[in-house]
């Protein structure tokens, strides 16, 4: 005799149930003792990472917008320690420039009143040179036209013609 079992889905054999049952409270006790709670372990450490990376990221953005925060005010601080230094410079360029300029015109100034005053001395060692060779010369007439004039009248007269005469040649 052979059983024939029909199967049926809304009316499942008792057998079955029982061992489905069995079968899966045995897999479930199974996996509770060697996979729940390894599984419930590494998802726990993973949760942990992830939010350990996410706090890092949060405290490395932080520190990047304190560090780009810093460097703005140190390239500004440059940016106005070049300003100063640039203005420095060109003070000093016009302070070097305007001493130049007044060292020049001062040294101009003792030049020209240095010439100012050899010519008027030389002018007057001429005048006074060219006064006593009038005056020599005055003397030298003098003493000829006295020789000449003990000596002879008309000759005297004939004397003093040729002195004018070279006189007028010198």
């Amino acid at each position: 005799m052979v059983f024939l079992v029909e199967f049926n889905v809304l009316r499942p054999d008792p057998g079955l149930i029982v061992w489905t049952i069995l079968i899966f409270g045995l897999f479930w006790f199974l996996m509770a003792k060697f996979a729940f709670k390894p599984i419930a372990e590494a998802l726990k450490t993973r949760e942990n990472d992830i939010k350990s990376a996410l706090d890092e990221a949060d405290h490395a953005r932080k520190q990047m917008a304190k560090l780009k925060s810093e460097n703005e005010a140190i390239l500004q601080e440059a940016r106005q320690e070049r300003s100063k230094i640039i203005k420095e410079a060109n003070d000093l360029k016009n302070s070097i420039i305007k001493e130049a300029k007044d060292k020049a015109k001062d040294e101009a100034n003792k030049i020209l009143t240095s010439a100012t005053l050899e010519i008027e001395n030389q002018k007057k060692a001429a005048l006074t040179e060219v006064k006593n060779q009038v005056g020599s010369m005055a003397v030298q007439i003098a003493e000829k036209i006295l020789k000449k004039e003990l000596s002879n009248s008309p000759e005297q007269t004939n004397f003093v013609h040729t002195l004018v005469d070279e006189m007028n040649l010198n």
